[in-house]
């Protein structure tokens, strides 16, 4: 991503005066950079943000094979900025997310911080989650691959746990327009671990980052990868769209390059960075508040208090019964909060 091309101060605090009267409740709280970037790179226009919204509405008529349980101004936003304004297209991306979770019901079951199995991932630092953003405003993720103790959590788990605390992130609408940013480190990743990343699973994520999530990600970073793992990005190209190729950089042990996309004052030493190591238990702690324990023994009570707040009360009340299958009436759709 490139550098923002923002307006002169003087002249974008008078368009932000200007803007104040027309900016909708669903802007409230951007920042007046986060708003003009918003309409340079994404299309948003306050003008005409909730017709924008309702033309994505008004498609859900046309997939009644899908249980679209949540269909907010505020949730289909999300999906509009992932989309820059291409309604068609913020649709398709909507309904790939409800579908996907159709179709892999197991994985969405008790989706929330105690599930036992995204408890583990979590206090082992699937994923990290950096404190500060960086200079663009992104977020940073980081995967430590050898931490991946395979008798301990299952690839699966760990997914979910990402997905998790992608649902979390993006409620807040400035990560909504600015995105992520993701750094894997495969220093000591073994062979044999990498042998259980076969192609389905791959695939099973690629799915639910790549195609049924509303997130914007400026990157993928690769470091210290070895061949191994270059065989199997090989073996995943084909399910990887253009733009997402596009965003994948395999730097190898040249953290220099690292640091060109991302600068050395938001990552921890571990990159090469200027902050200190990062901490496994630092996003977990964050979920499970403090009650957080790496010892397996502890007890959730704040998640719920967390940004995802929507219960099956809300549900019921935003979802059509018509556009839901037979089997999906019964069954309790495991969104976050829940």
């Amino acid at each position: 991503m490139g550098p923002i091309s923002l307006l002169p101060k003087y002249q974008k605090l008078n368009a932000w005066n200007g803007d104040l009267a027309k900016m909708t409740h669903l802007q409230a709280g951007l920042s007046p950079e986060t708003i003009e970037k918003a309409r340079l790179e994404l299309n948003e226009n306050p003008d005409v943000l909730h017709q924008d919204i309702q033309q994505v509405r008004d498609m859900i008529i046309t997939r009644p094979d899908i249980g679209f349980l949540r269909t907010d101004d505020a949730f289909i936003l999300r999906f509009l900025r992932a989309r820059k304004f291409h309604q068609a297209d913020a649709f398709r991306l909507l309904a790939q997310y409800f579908q996907y979770r159709q179709l892999n019901l197991d994985m969405f079951k008790n989706f929330k911080a105690d599930d036992p199995g995204i408890k583990r991932a979590l206090i082992d630092g699937f994923p990290g989650v950096l404190e500060n953003r960086d200079h663009y405003g992104r977020k940073i993720l980081l995967l430590f691959a050898a931490n991946w103790d395979q008798s301990r959590n299952s690839f699966t788990d760990i997914l979910r746990a990402i997905l998790l605390s992608l649902e979390v992130l993006i409620e807040d609408p400035e990560l909504q327009i600015n995105g992520f940013i993701l750094i894997i480190d495969w220093s000591n990743f073994s062979f044999k671990q990498a042998s259980k990343l076969t192609p389905s699973i791959l695939k099973l994520a690629i799915e639910g980052l790549q195609d049924s999530f509303p997130a914007r990600f400026g990157g993928v970073h690769f470091v210290n990868q070895p061949w191994y793992i270059h065989a199997l990005y090989t073996l995943i190209k084909p399910f990887l769209k253009d733009k997402t190729r596009k965003r994948i950089f395999l730097h190898g042990n040249n953290l220099n390059s690292l640091h060109q996309l991302i600068h050395p004052e938001f990552l921890p030493s571990e990159f090469g960075g200027t902050l200190p190591p990062y901490d496994m238990g630092t996003w977990a702690r964050t979920l499970l508040g403090p009650d957080y324990s790496d010892e397996n023994d502890y007890t959730h009570t704040s998640y719920n208090a967390m940004h995802v707040k929507h219960t099956s009360s809300n549900l019921e009340r935003e979802c059509s019964p018509k556009l839901m299958k037979r089997s999906e009436k019964t069954t309790v759709w495991p969104f976050p909060g829940n």
